[in-house]
C-alpha cells in the first residue's frame, strides 16, 4: 500500500499542503509500522538464538538490512519533508528508493512460505 498509493501521492499535494498532511501521517503509520518491525526483529532474533541454520541467518540479516535502510535512507527523508525541506526528487527518491524495502520484506514472506508450507 505505501508503495504503490502513499509515496507516489506526495507528488500530488502542494508543498503546504504535503507538509500539513506528512505531520499527520508520520505518527499515525508509525503506529503500525514500529510495533511490526519490532515485532519482526525480535521473530528473527529468536529464530536465529534457537537455530543457526541458512534460513534463520539470512532472514535476521535480511531484517537487518530493512532496519539499516528505514533508518539510513527513509527516516531523514521523512524528517526533511516535516521541516518543508524538501524538492520534488525528494519525493520521488522516496518512492523509487522504498522499493528495496518492498523487495525485502517480500523476499522475508516469500521465503517464509515456502520454507514453512510444505
Amino acid at each position: 500500500m505505501v508503495q504503490l498509493i502513499v509515496y507516489p501521492s506526495f507528488l500530488f499535494y502542494s508543498e503546504e499542503a504535503l507538509i500539513s498532511w506528512h505531520k499527520k501521517y508520520t505518527p499515525r503509520i508509525s503506529i503500525i509500522v514500529i510495533p511490526l518491525m519490532l515485532g519482526q526483529l525480535m521473530l528473527y532474533g529468536s529464530l536465529l538464538q534457537s537455530e543457526k541454520t541458512l534460513f534463520s541467518i539470512a532472514c535476521f540479516v535480511l531484517v537487518l538490512m530493512v532496519w539499516l535502510l528505514t533508518f539510513t535512507i527513509f527516516v531523514p527523508r521523512h524528517k526533511s519533508i516535516t521541516a518543508g525541506n524538501f524538492s520534488r526528487n525528494t519525493l520521488v527518491e522516496l518512492a523509487n528508493l522504498n522499493w528495496l524495502r518492498t523487495i525485502l520484506w517480500s523476499a522475508i514472506f516469500i521465503w517464509n512460505y515456502f520454507t514453512l508450507v510444505d
